[in-house]
């Protein structure tokens, strides 16, 4: 039997890690490198980040269909575009910034002060939100395309660890992103960091274009590995390649009569945001509590230490429903449930973080990074539960549609989180909560909220759902 899906599922995990370092570059550089240039406070900051989560989440809302529609060889090469020229774009912001003011140089941006300074700030927060609307459009497309695939690739038994595989791409992302991206932007300016990144993407798209077909049409999948791949019977039983045939589809708006539809919306609402807080405020969160800036060796040490064990942790529970459906003899949606269980305990270490960061940054960092291991692979389960449900013609459609619930779960978190910090530091020692006052305190409130999220989420999914209940077209 050939083995060409782990290339394809290799093709995904590229694909991933370069999602996640071009949405990285901007929260590792602007507190150090672009906010001194042009003035941002921490509510510039999440108006970017929030901005940037709500039109993802209305971008994800359309991206699925479009996959369905588009396939996902066209459909993907279309999201990585646009996305990684968005990423590019970035990079012109000081540059029209200091057209717009007349300025004979980017220099002299940070040098403004009064009203010049905060009419800086705003110009050029919108410019960074075009260019981040730009990479959000691209970027909605991937999850919707690689779940899929996956599911185009994989039988129901191997998707959830496939998918955790791929999907530490996001993991890898993040751990690759501190490692790189300051350096680069120390080196060559934060503007080139934007554009060496970016190009990334346009890389994958050759080597997307070069490999990939569907499973019955690819010449580098044999009838072995074709049988292996449809053991499941989604389609009709396969004498040979040429038979397999495609399903029919769920038109976008009775996918929401489903209460499967409605559990996957729950479950990416209450916890997609609780990541995205983490991947944009951490670099800032060290900074702002410790000292250590995101260029500094400790910056990056505690940032590759948070992603590294997030990576290395999450990969082993996308095997955790496999041991469950092989020597459990439970069917897959019930094992992916009960490890989303296990799963959804992890983060409620959260809850530590504030606490034993008196002590030290790396109690935090350790913590956080357990935190996040618990949501990927978390994440792996339930982008699986997809492919458990509904017809895999529909799959891109339904994973679209709780994105799209997630990235509004982002925006609330994002938005708020920089409204709620500006307004904690102002308080001063006005505010406390368990001893910790002003910022301190509102990310001690933040981080409890974030270790309750998926437990919360679980219940409520599996109230909607209680049992294996597959979607059948007629």
């Amino acid at each position: 039997m050939s083995n060409f899906r782990w290339v394809i599922c290799a093709l995904l995990f590229l694909a991933t890690t370069v999602n996640y370092m071009d949405r990285q570059v901007l929260s590792l550089t602007w507190k150090d490198f672009i906010s001194p240039e042009f003035h941002w406070t921490d509510s510039h900051y999440g108006n970017i980040t929030a901005a940037f989560s709500v039109f993802y989440a209305i971008a994800n809302l359309f991206a699925g269909k479009f996959i369905d529609w588009m396939g996902t060889k066209k459909g993907y090469l279309i999201a990585i575009f646009v996305w990684s020229l968005g990423a590019c774009m970035h990079a012109g912001c000081g540059w029209a910034a200091m057209k717009w003011g007349g300025y004979g140089s980017v220099a002299e941006l940070g040098k403004l002060t009064g009203d010049a300074a905060v009419m800086l700030a705003t110009i050029s927060m919108y410019m960074f939100l075009a260019c981040r609307m730009i990479l959000a459009l691209g970027e909605a497309g991937n999850f919707p395309a690689a779940i899929k695939v996956t599911a185009e690739y994989f039988p129901k038994k191997d998707r959830a660890f496939s998918t955790s595989i791929f999907n530490s791409g996001a993991s890898v992302g993040a751990l690759a992103a501190p490692a790189t991206i300051p350096l680069l932007a120390r080196a060559w300016g934060w503007e080139m960091a934007f554009v060496i990144i970016g190009v990334l993407g346009f890389v994958w798209m050759g080597l997307w274009m070069w490999l990939y077909e569907k499973p019955h049409k690819s010449k580098y999948v044999n009838q072995a590995e074709l049988n292996y791949i449809e053991q499941d019977g989604d389609i009709a039983v396969v004498q040979n390649k040429q038979e397999a045939k495609e399903e029919k589809t769920i038109s976008f708006w009775k996918c929401f009569t489903f209460k499967q539809t409605w559990s996957f919306i729950v479950g990416k609402l209450m916890t997609d945001g609780v990541w995205w807080f983490f991947l944009f405020w951490a670099p800032a969160y060290f900074s702002d509590q410790y000292g250590y800036t995101s260029d500094s060796t400790m910056g990056i040490l505690l940032i590759l230490t948070l992603y590294l064990i997030v990576t290395v942790v999450s990969i082993g529970g996308g095997y955790l429903p496999t041991y469950f459906v092989e020597k459990r003899g439970m069917n897959p949606y019930l094992g992916r449930m009960r490890a989303m269980l296990i799963f959804a305990c992890f983060p409620l270490l959260g809850l530590l973080a504030q606490p034993l960061g008196a002590y030290s940054a790396w109690w935090p960092a350790i913590l956080i990074g357990l935190l996040g291991a618990g949501h990927q692979a978390w994440s792996a389960n339930l982008y699986s539960t997809i492919g458990d449900m509904f017809p895999k013609s529909t799959i891109g459609t339904i994973t679209g549609i709780g994105s799209m619930a997630g990235g509004l779960g982002s925006f609330a978190i994002n938005k708020g989180s920089g409204e709620f910090f500006d307004w904690a530091a102002a308080q001063g020692s006005a505010y406390t909560v368990y001893g910790f006052e002003g910022k301190p305190a509102a990310y001690m409130v933040v981080f409890s909220i974030c270790a309750v999220a998926y437990l919360i989420g679980w219940v409520i999914m599996k109230t909607l759902v209680p049992k294996y209940k597959p979607i059948v077209v007629e």
